[in-house]
């Protein structure tokens, strides 16, 4: 990798630590309720935005979780190629156990992922049940690829089977 790949990549991951850490805190006005881990399908980037299918589990403790199936979308810089990933959110709701179904709905926020070979994002979303639901990024994304996205970001998640 030559010096301006990785000056271009560590710039990246700096910015998606600022995202990752510093906006949450922004959004965070809620309890914990519970860990949303969500498989991202493989795809294309199509210059100016993407559209991903995935599979939820919202593990909310003491035993009890929900499936979800939905789909992520990418507005803004978006070329090249993605594997399957995972990515894992702490969800904060205003209170402790929402009902059954409260994170199903719509979500927006921003995203910030790189991959060459291996690589990594980040996705801060705000939405669901009347829009009182935050995702907190727990963990980067992990990815294989050859990819450069940033952008607004919008998911969609609806009670499913998998």
């Amino acid at each position: 990798m030559n010096r301006q790949s990785r000056v271009g990549l560590t710039l990246i991951f700096i910015s998606l630590f600022h995202v990752g850490v510093l906006a949450p805190a922004a959004l965070a006005q809620g309890v914990k309720t519970g860990v949303l881990t969500c498989h991202v399908a493989s795809g294309f980037g199509w210059i100016l935005g993407s559209t991903r299918t995935m599979q939820c589990k919202y593990e909310q403790g003491q035993g009890r979780s929900e499936d979800y199936v939905g789909t992520i979308s990418k507005i803004g810089i978006d070329v090249g190629y993605l594997g399957a990933s995972v990515i894992v959110w702490a969800v904060l709701a205003p209170i402790s156990f929402p009902g059954p179904g409260a994170l199903a709905g719509t979500y927006v926020g921003a995203t910030a992922q790189a991959a060459a070979a291996l690589g990594g994002g980040v996705n801060v979303m705000t939405g669901g049940f009347r829009k009182s639901i935050a995702l907190q990024p727990i963990s980067l994304i992990g990815e294989t690829g050859l990819y450069v996205g940033a952008g607004i970001a919008s998911m969609s998640l609806e009670l499913g089977d998998y």
